[in-house]
């Protein structure tokens, strides 16, 4: 009897101290869960959950109800799944279970269960009454459960691969290619090798860092790298987009504080040395209650879009965006129901078209994150068509992320399909579709790369655009069959410079390449090619090429007036040589006035030998045993070995010019503007420029 006693007594003390441990568990998760660290709320409540007697049917459910919502916002769907049914079964679901549950059905692929749940959640929020927020994401969870496996049959033009030589073990998402020949590939992953020990309340996980893997000389990808500068952190980063010019990097920061919930801000990062800086937070709003992440810049660098759950938005995640001024950045816009749902839109990036790609899971999708292409539409009155891309660019899973090689519909993005952890991997992508671009090298003749140039290109279908280039000089843009286009670079500083290209239709993706060569306006500038009969001024035939672009030019520049001058070699007298560069620079000139240029726009001087040539950097890259500001006098070229020296004389017997005024033609003789500016007239909404007006 005795010892049956002390039995009872034992299992009661066993049954009261584990309720003791159950319910602390509880409380720990609670303050987890209030943080936002869902991973270690959900360990708290799994305990409670495996400690609670079966017999405790409704704290049972509560503590399933609670581990579903934990193991939803981490993509362990299939513990999602059966947490939510254990609620079920408990009775202890809400207003919002079976909305949940159908979500997590369609991540695991489950359409058929997905769409009776759904039904089910369609009937209880009409019953109850529920806002028209949740209907609506019922209703489209439904719809997308009922087409989601047609469209996986139809399939699409996309092919998808999983790129494992950039996959861990762990997550890694948000690629996105840089560097002028997109041979850059920047990524965000919670990789053993990302800065700091301590594992992430969120995830269980390190914090995620910022990566990149670079191709080498023969188009290979090496090793992913980490970053060695201030950019990362022990902290969450990643999730980056970067300028036009490349030289700024925009990237998601998540800053920890142990008694609030991490909010993710928007930071930027500049390039300095190769290096990146380290991130400073960027200020969009006074809000400090609402997370802003995933930013893009759009392809002008006007604009940058990112989400964000601050006041004002249709629900859950949406996209803004904000104008990027000289001054900093301008107020916050939301983008509109046409994008935005009651559901999360996420993670937006742009094709160098213009079309927005974003993430979201309140349209109609195949499951979790499906990825969405807005397109730039006048017709529409929300100025967007949006277009679901189908099958397999989307999947059952989480998928977003996109970044394009270029012009090309091809390059990668991130999926956690077929992931049991729910992790994120990268993949490529590419659509066999026929794209046509243009790309220019804009420089300065005899020098290097103009970077703060601009490109104006119109077409005879109303194309007018103003087109950023590079850093190394270049731009690229998409350009359609059948039309002919006009494209003109300037820089301050340097003569214009134009080019026209007619498009054809062709049977396969085609780039035409285009050089944009700027003559300076306080520089000499070469005129190469120029060649003349031996010891005279007659103009050889292969002279025509280099002498027809220079009246190009000239006549893309008509308000400019020219010293035309030729320079010979050392040997010979100093009069001869003289005598014989001023024939040979009068001979030039009569062909430009022979071909329309006017008399008055043009100076020949011969200068002999008097003017030896001044290298300039570019030329020491051929000619490397000159160096910059070298003077080709005789004195310096006899000082050379015997072939150096052929090489300088060719150098030094040029023909070239200089720009001497920029204002010929504009003034009448009392010194009055021909043709001034008319005053622009007051009317209530500013007329658009049409199509055919030049520049």
């Amino acid at each position: 009897m005795r010892q049956s006693l002390c039995a009872i007594l034992l299992l009661m003390g066993a049954l009261l101290l584990a309720g003791c441990g159950a319910d602390q568990a509880v409380k720990k998760g609670d303050r987890f869960f209030a943080l936002g660290e869902y991973y270690d709320a959900s360990v708290q409540y799994k305990k409670a959950y495996s400690q609670t007697p079966a017999k405790e049917r409704t704290l049972r459910g509560q503590r399933a109800m609670k581990m579903a919502e934990c193991y939803r916002r981490l993509n362990y769907t299939q513990r999602a799944i059966a947490a939510y049914n254990n609620a079920i079964r408990y009775r202890q679901q809400d207003s919002l279970t079976y909305l949940y549950l159908g979500q997590q059905l369609m991540k695991n692929g489950n359409y058929k269960d997905a769409a009776r749940t759904f039904q089910t959640a369609l009937d209880s929020a009409l019953a109850n009454h529920l806002s028209a927020d949740i209907v609506r994401l019922v209703r489209t969870g439904l719809r997308s459960a009922q087409q989601a496996p047609g469209w996986k049959q139809q399939g699409s033009a996309y092919t998808v691969r999983r790129e494992n030589f950039f996959n861990s073990r762990r997550a890694d998402y948000s690629p996105m290619l840089a560097g002028d020949q997109f041979d850059q590939l920047y990524f965000t992953s919670t990789r053993n090798q990302a800065q700091g020990d301590e594992l992430s309340g969120i995830t269980g996980t390190k914090n995620a860092d910022i990566f990149y893997a670079q191709k080498d000389e023969k188009g290979k990808w090496q090793k992913p790298q980490t970053i060695e500068s201030g950019l990362n952190s022990e902290q969450d980063e990643g999730a980056c987009s970067f300028t036009p010019d490349g030289r700024t990097m925009y990237l998601t920061q998540c800053l920890t504080d142990p008694d609030y919930p991490r909010f993710a801000t928007i930071a930027t990062s500049g390039r300095s040395d190769a290096a990146w800086g380290k991130p400073t937070e960027l200020k969009l709003s006074r809000d400090t209650l609402s997370s802003y992440a995933h930013p893009a810049v759009s392809p002008d660098g006007e604009w940058l879009y990112f989400t964000s759950d601050m006041p004002g938005g249709l629900g859950g995640l949406d996209l803004w965006r904000a104008r990027l001024t000289s001054s900093g950045v301008g107020a916050v816009e939301n983008l509109g129901p046409a994008i935005n749902t009651p559901g999360d839109e996420e993670f937006p990036t742009f094709r160098p078209n213009g079309d927005l790609y974003f993430s979201s899971n309140g349209h109609e999708g195949m499951g979790g994150l499906d990825i969405y292409i807005a397109k730039p539409d006048t017709t529409q009155r929300s100025g967007w068509r949006i277009e679901h891309p189908g099958y397999p660019l989307n999947s059952q899973g989480d998928d977003f992320g996109m970044t394009f090689e270029g012009r090309l519909n091809r390059g990668y993005f991130a999926s956690n399909r077929g992931d049991g952890k729910g992790w994120d991997h990268i993949y490529s992508f590419e659509n066999p579709e026929i794209v046509q671009t243009v790309k220019g090298w804009v420089y300065e003749q005899e020098a290097y790369e103009l970077p703060q140039a601009v490109v104006r290109m119109v077409g005879n279908d109303g194309t007018n655009l103003k087109l950023s280039v590079r850093g190394d000089g270049s731009f690229t843009q998409e350009i359609k069959p059948g039309v002919d286009y006009v494209l003109m670079a300037s820089c301050k500083g340097f003569l214009n410079h134009q080019e026209q290209l007619r498009v054809e239709p062709v049977t396969e993706s085609t780039e035409y390449v285009l050089q944009f060569p700027l003559a300076s306006i306080t520089a000499p500038v070469l005129i190469d090619n120029i060649f003349y009969d031996f010891d005279r001024a007659t103009l050889r035939p292969e002279s025509t090429v280099a002498l027809d672009e220079l009246v190009e030019l000239l006549k893309e520049n008509p308000n400019v007036t020219i010293e035309l001058s030729a320079h010979c070699d050392y040997k010979g007298s100093a009069e001869y040589n003289k005598r014989l560069a001023q024939r040979r620079a009068e001979a030039v000139v009569a062909y430009l006035i022979e071909k329309g240029i006017e008399k008055e726009r043009l100076s020949p001087v011969g200068y002999g030998k008097e003017k030896p040539k001044t290298i300039r950097r570019k030329l020491t890259e051929q000619y490397p045993f000159l160096k910059e500001g070298d003077i080709l006098t005789e004195e310096f070229v006899l000082k050379l070995k015997p072939e150096e020296q052929e090489i300088c004389n060719q150098l030094n017997r040029r023909t070239e010019f200089i720009v001497l005024r920029t204002t010929y033609g504009l003034f009448d003789q009392q010194g009055h503007l021909k043709n001034p500016p008319k005053p622009r007239p007051i009317v209530e909404e500013q007329e658009q420029p049409v199509g055919d007006e030049l520049f």
